[in-house]
Protein backbone atom coordinates (compact mmCIF):
# COMPACT_ATOMS: atom_id res chain seq x y z
CA UNK A 1 0.00 0.00 0.00
CA UNK A 2 2.66 2.41 0.81
CA UNK A 3 6.03 2.47 -1.01
CA UNK A 4 8.90 2.46 1.61
CA UNK A 5 12.92 2.49 0.42
CA UNK A 6 14.50 3.68 3.27
CA UNK A 7 14.03 2.49 6.59
CA UNK A 8 15.68 4.71 9.46
CA UNK A 9 15.91 4.41 13.11
CA UNK A 10 16.49 7.21 15.49
CA UNK A 11 18.21 6.42 18.70
CA UNK A 12 17.30 8.95 20.92
CA UNK A 13 14.36 8.51 22.86
CA UNK A 14 10.96 10.74 21.50
CA UNK A 15 8.43 11.35 23.73
CA UNK A 16 5.10 9.02 22.39
CA UNK A 17 2.80 11.77 22.94
CA UNK A 18 4.05 13.76 20.02
CA UNK A 19 1.76 13.96 17.36
CA UNK A 20 2.28 14.18 13.52
CA UNK A 21 3.61 17.18 13.44
CA UNK A 22 6.32 16.77 16.16
CA UNK A 23 7.17 14.07 14.92
CA UNK A 24 8.06 15.31 11.69
CA UNK A 25 9.70 18.34 13.22
CA UNK A 26 12.03 15.67 14.96
CA UNK A 27 12.37 14.00 11.92
CA UNK A 28 14.07 17.00 10.33
CA UNK A 29 16.02 17.91 13.25
CA UNK A 30 17.78 14.39 13.42
CA UNK A 31 18.04 12.94 9.89
CA UNK A 32 17.60 16.47 8.13
CA UNK A 33 14.55 16.23 6.22
CA UNK A 34 11.70 13.68 5.47
CA UNK A 35 12.44 12.34 2.24
CA UNK A 36 9.17 10.61 0.00
CA UNK A 37 9.83 6.86 0.54
CA UNK A 38 11.25 6.31 4.14
CA UNK A 39 10.12 5.54 6.94
CA UNK A 40 11.62 6.59 10.10
CA UNK A 41 11.10 4.59 13.49
CA UNK A 42 11.24 6.21 17.27
CA UNK A 43 10.71 4.47 20.43
CA UNK A 44 10.12 6.08 24.33
CA UNK A 45 12.87 5.82 26.70
CA UNK A 46 11.69 2.84 28.03
CA UNK A 47 11.67 0.83 24.60
CA UNK A 48 7.86 -0.25 25.40
CA UNK A 49 6.33 2.10 22.59
CA UNK A 50 7.59 2.68 18.91
CA UNK A 51 6.25 5.53 16.24
CA UNK A 52 6.97 5.24 12.97
CA UNK A 53 6.66 8.24 10.75
CA UNK A 54 6.12 7.36 6.69
CA UNK A 55 6.14 10.27 3.85
CA UNK A 56 4.85 8.42 1.45
CA UNK A 57 5.64 11.04 -0.96
CA UNK A 58 2.12 13.18 -0.91
CA UNK A 59 1.97 13.50 2.39
CA UNK A 60 2.32 11.97 5.91
CA UNK A 61 1.78 8.81 7.98
CA UNK A 62 2.46 8.33 11.86
CA UNK A 63 2.09 5.14 13.40
CA UNK A 64 2.32 3.54 16.36
CA UNK A 65 3.36 0.17 18.45
CA UNK A 66 3.15 -1.13 21.80
CA UNK A 67 4.55 -4.49 23.07
CA UNK A 68 2.48 -5.71 26.19
CA UNK A 69 5.61 -7.49 27.14
CA UNK A 70 9.47 -7.48 26.89
CA UNK A 71 10.78 -3.54 25.49
CA UNK A 72 12.09 -3.23 21.23
CA UNK A 73 15.50 -4.00 20.96
CA UNK A 74 16.56 -0.42 20.28
CA UNK A 75 20.71 0.46 19.83
CA UNK A 76 22.23 3.41 22.23
CA UNK A 77 22.69 6.58 21.64
CA UNK A 78 26.63 6.19 21.92
CA UNK A 79 26.04 4.15 18.31
CA UNK A 80 25.55 7.58 16.11
CA UNK A 81 22.35 9.34 16.23
CA UNK A 82 20.58 7.09 13.13
CA UNK A 83 20.72 3.43 11.82
CA UNK A 84 19.54 2.47 8.64
CA UNK A 85 17.35 -1.03 8.71
CA UNK A 86 16.24 -3.44 6.25
CA UNK A 87 13.12 -4.98 5.81
CA UNK A 88 14.03 -8.00 7.48
CA UNK A 89 15.25 -6.14 10.25
CA UNK A 90 12.51 -3.91 10.64
CA UNK A 91 9.92 -6.75 10.87
CA UNK A 92 12.23 -8.72 13.78
CA UNK A 93 12.08 -4.94 15.37
CA UNK A 94 8.30 -5.20 15.60
CA UNK A 95 8.08 -7.89 16.51
CA UNK A 96 10.81 -7.06 19.61
CA UNK A 97 12.94 -9.71 18.20
CA UNK A 98 16.68 -8.74 18.41
CA UNK A 99 17.12 -7.25 14.84
CA UNK A 100 20.79 -6.60 14.91
CA UNK A 101 21.95 -10.08 14.47
CA UNK A 102 19.32 -10.97 11.96
CA UNK A 103 22.16 -12.48 8.91
CA UNK A 104 21.02 -12.54 5.29
CA UNK A 105 18.27 -14.22 4.66
CA UNK A 106 16.48 -13.29 7.74
CA UNK A 107 18.16 -15.67 9.92
CA UNK A 108 19.20 -15.01 13.33
CA UNK A 109 22.72 -15.99 13.45
CA UNK A 110 23.76 -15.24 16.95
CA UNK A 111 21.83 -14.82 20.45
Amino acid sequence: MIRIDFIWLATEPMDMRAGTETALARVITVFGAAKPHCAYLFTNRRATRMKVLVHDGFGIWLAARRLNQGKFHWPGIRQGPEFELNTEQLQALVLGLPWQRMGSGGAITLL
